[in-house]
C-alpha cells in the first residue's frame, strides 16, 4: 500500500450488539454503506457504488467487535486494500466508540477522507437513532 490508512474514530450512542449488524451483514451495510451489497461465495461480498462493483473478502474478525473488507484491485496482493470497522466499549464511561481505519480509499486531500466518512457515519448513527 503506498498510503497511510486514514483513522477515524466516532463516538456512538447504541451497544455493539446493535451496531455490529451494520457493519457485518450485507442488508445492513447497505443501509448506510454502499448503495447495494451482493454476496457472492461465503466470504465475498460485491459493494456497488454509483453502479460500479467493487468485490471484497470478508477477513476474519470478532463477533460483536469488529470487521474487515479486503477490496479487490486489479492484480494488487491480498491484504492492500482493507477496510476496517471496530467497536470498542469504554469502562469508564460505558461508551461505545466506532473506529475505522480506511486502506482501500484514495482520497485528494484528508479533509475528503474525513467528510466523506463523517457522512457515512451520520447515515449509521440516524438508523440506530444515536
Amino acid at each position: 500500500m503506498s498510503q497511510t490508512p486514514y483513522t477515524f474514530e466516532y463516538e456512538i450512542k447504541a451497544s455493539p450488539k446493535v451496531l455490529y449488524p451494520y457493519l457485518s451483514s450485507p442488508s445492513g451495510l447497505q443501509q448506510w454503506f454502499a448503495d447495494k451489497v451482493i454476496v457472492r461465495g461465503s466470504a465475498e461480498l460485491h459493494f456497488y457504488w454509483d453502479n460500479e462493483n467493487h468485490p471484497a473478502l470478508v477477513l476474519p474478525g470478532k463477533a460483536n467487535k469488529s470487521v474487515k473488507f479486503d477490496f479487490k484491485r486489479g492484480h494488487s496482493e491480498p491484504g492492500k486494500h482493507i477496510i476496517e470497522l471496530s467497536l470498542d466499549v469504554s469502562e469508564v464511561s460505558n461508551t461505545t466508540y466506532l473506529t475505522v481505519i480506511d486502506g482501500a480509499s484514495t482520497f485528494k486531500t484528508d479533509a475528503d477522507a474525513e467528510e466523506l466518512w463523517d457522512y457515512l457515519i451520520d447515515k449509521l448513527k440516524e438508523i440506530v437513532g444515536s
